[in-house]
């Protein structure tokens, strides 16, 4: 197994050849080996310190070296197109996605399901899902338009990236910062899963006010991985996803020859079990805010580009109280996704693998049989357990995709149906 580092946003240092890393200034004029130092910038060069992600890296051949790029068309559903169409109020429900065939790898295996802004306005989110059942092989992607959440629902990934290792398996999330390439292999043989792609600013960890210094995900159980390269002087195709399209161009070389770096701008992995969960021990249901691992701010204060939030196995003890999810309309748009088990304010109809659009304003809270269940349950101390969901939430209202329309559940809305009226005498 890949050695990995811990902490998130940490400065790190670290060499797969002893003596490749310079010591004490970041482009010497003679790196070692006849290595290149290049820098990765995550943010503005001027980003006060504090927000500001760089690494340099320190690689065999420098990016710059390579042809001019095509479009591509291999991936035939990873695409933004939503139509013309207004956007209606509409709450929607998907089934878990057939994947597209048997034989595509993670890049041809995805799915664009929800979309929301343009990519050049570097602010929102898309959604999308992936089913792949073949390693990349002889090619690696890179996401120029955003940073990319990989949310793994069945089957393991392995993703080679210019900056180390990761294997990512589900109940864990792995992050590729943008602009960093990576090819992903399939110990299991097939894997299934999330994407959340984030154009906006990038994902960190939320603040805590009133909760205190602890709690949430705790910085040191985000893991980054050591250095590690790729010495091969054979064709790989690089696919670069770019102001929403695809484009292609092929090396005489693999681009994962970052021998050494150091920064704070890396991929990592994080397992959600180990998320510190936070809720009511009196009375009352706290606002979903208390499940936030990861948040991308706006430019209004506490309104999110995206904020990513997860429903984990929990204790749940409130008095005198509807212990799910209450009604609720909201001027966020909220994106949900089952990776195990079942989600306490959803009787059926919502799978693993499947995904639910509740956009600004709309209407949403339990089904009946929910609402009737958790209105006549004895409240004693219950633990939500074997279960695992999340939420994009944005400010931006989400599009469904034009493959995303075509595939919607045709009788979501029937799940609020039959509510009985209120008896006021």
């Amino acid at each position: 197994m890949t050695d990995y580092i811990p902490g998130f946003g940490n400065h790190v240092s670290t060499e797969a050849v002893a003596g490749a890393l310079p010591i004490g200034r970041n482009s010497p004029q003679r790196p070692a080996f006849g290595l290149y130092a290049e820098q990765l910038s995550g943010t503005a060069f001027t980003a006060p310190r504090h927000e500001n992600r760089r690494s340099w890296l320190y690689r065999m051949r420098p990016t710059a070296e390579h042809p001019a790029y095509q479009p591509y068309d291999g991936a035939v559903r990873f695409a933004r197109e939503t139509g013309d169409a207004p956007l209606a109020p509409n709450r929607l429900r998907w089934d878990p996605v057939a994947p597209i065939r048997s034989d595509v790898d993670l890049i041809d295996g995805m799915t664009t399901m929800l979309v929301n802004r343009d990519p050049g306005d570097l602010e929102g989110v898309a959604i999308h899902v992936y089913a792949a059942a073949k390693d990349m092989t002889n090619r690696v992607f890179v996401d120029a338009d955003g940073e990319l959440l990989l949310v793994p629902q069945e089957g393991r990934l392995e993703l080679l990236t210019e900056l180390g290792r990761i294997v990512v398996a589900p109940g864990q999330i792995a992050l590729i910062p943008r602009g960093v390439k990576f090819r992903a292999l399939l110990p299991d043989g097939s894997a299934k899963g999330y994407a959340a792609e984030n154009y906006g600013a990038l994902f960190r960890l939320p603040d805590l006010g009133p909760i205190g210094a602890n709690g949430l995900a705790n910085p040191r159980d985000f893991e980054t991985p050591v250095a590690w390269y790729e010495d091969c002087d054979e064709p790989v195709e690089v696919v670069q996803k770019y102001m929403g399209s695809l484009w292609s161009m092929t090396l005489d070389h693999s681009p994962l020859d970052v021998v050494a770096w150091h920064g704070n701008l890396a991929p990592w992995r994080y397992d959600l079990s180990r998320f510190n969960t936070i809720n009511s021990v009196s009375f009352d249901h706290p606002d979903p805010s208390i499940f936030t691992v990861l948040t991308s701010p706006s430019d209004v204060p506490g309104r999110a580009n995206a904020d990513f939030v997860i429903f984990p196995p929990r204790w749940m003890v409130a008095e005198d109280t509807f212990r799910p999810p209450w009604f609720h309309r909201n001027v966020m748009s909220e994106a949900m996704g089952l990776i195990t088990g079942a989600y306490d304010a959803k009787a059926e109809g919502f799978r693993p693998g499947g995904i639910s659009l509740h956009n600004l304003m709309s209407g949403h809270g339990p089904d009946v049989a929910s609402w009737q269940g958790a209105s006549a349950a004895a409240l004693k101390p219950h633990k939500i357990d074997g279960t695992m969901a999340f939420m994009l939430e944005s400010c931006w209202p989400y599009r469904p995709t034009t493959f995303a329309q075509e595939h919607a559940q045709l009788d979501y809305d029937a799940v609020w149906n039959d509510f009985p009226k209120a008896i006021l005498s």
